[in-house]
C-alpha cells in the first residue's frame, strides 16, 4: 500500500534533460525519504536518446522548451499499471484547475493536455528497480518545441504564477492520493 506522499516546490529553476527521470532524485534534491513529487520551474532539452517512451525514441523524436512547470514524482510501493492511473489522475487535476483558471478550451487525450493551439503538456511513467517514476511538465514558454504548443504564458503566468498552480495542484492531487489510501484501509475483507 501507497504511504502518504508528500510534496516539494523547488524555488530554484532547473534545466530538465531527462536524466533527472531515476531513483531517488527527488530525494537528492529535497532530504525527502518516500514517496515524494517535486515541482520546479526551468528549461527543457530531451534529446532522442534520452527518451523514456520507446514510441517516441524510435520515431526519434525531442522534448524542448524555453520554460515549463515540471513534476517528477516518485511513488514507492506501486506497480507501474498504478503509476500510469496516479499519472491520469494528476493530468485531469490539472485539466479541472486550468479549466478554473479561465483555459477554457482544453482537452485531455491520455495524458497530454492540448488547446486549439497545441500541445501544453509532456508526461511519461516509467519503472525504476525501486520505485515508480512520472515526468509530467506544462509549457509556460513553449519556444523550440519541435511541435505546436499551448502555453501557461497565454494566462498572462510567467514563472511566480506557474509556482503557485503547482502548490494548488499538489494540494488537490495528493488529497485524493490519501483519500485513495484511506479508502484502502476502511474496508474489512469478504
Amino acid at each position: 500500500m501507497l504511504s502518504q506522499v508528500k510534496a516539494r516546490v523547488l524555488d530554484k529553476p532547473l534545466f530538465y534533460t531527462g536524466v533527472e527521470l531515476r531513483p531517488h532524485w527527488c530525494l537528492e534534491q529535497t532530504g525527502v525519504y518516500g514517496s515524494v513529487i517535486t515541482a520546479w520551474v526551468g528549461p527543457c532539452r530531451v534529446a532522442t536518446s534520452e527518451l523514456v517512451d520507446m514510441e517516441d525514441r524510435l520515431a526519434a523524436e525531442r522534448i524542448e522548451a524555453k520554460e515549463m512547470l515540471h513534476f517528477i514524482a516518485e511513488f514507492y510501493g506501486i506497480t507501474l499499471e498504478a503509476g500510469v492511473l496516479y499519472q491520469r489522475l494528476f493530468v485531469q487535476w490539472c485539466e479541472r484547475l486550468l479549466r478554473e483558471a479561465g483555459m477554457q478550451n482544453l482537452r485531455r487525450e491520455g495524458d497530454d493536455l492540448l488547446t486549439p493551439h497545441g500541445k501544453l503538456s509532456v508526461s511519461i511513467a516509467t519503472v525504476s528497480p525501486v520505485s515508480v517514476l512520472i515526468h509530467w511538465a506544462l509549457n509556460i514558454d513553449g519556444t523550440g518545441a519541435p511541435v505546436p504548443t499551448a502555453q501557461l504564458a497565454d494566462l498572462g503566468w510567467g514563472r511566480e504564477q506557474s509556482l503557485g498552480f503547482a502548490k494548488k495542484v499538489l494540494e488537490h492531487y495528493i488529497g485524493e492520493i490519501e483519500e485513495i489510501r484511506i479508502a484502502q484501509c476502511k474496508v474489512r475483507p469478504v
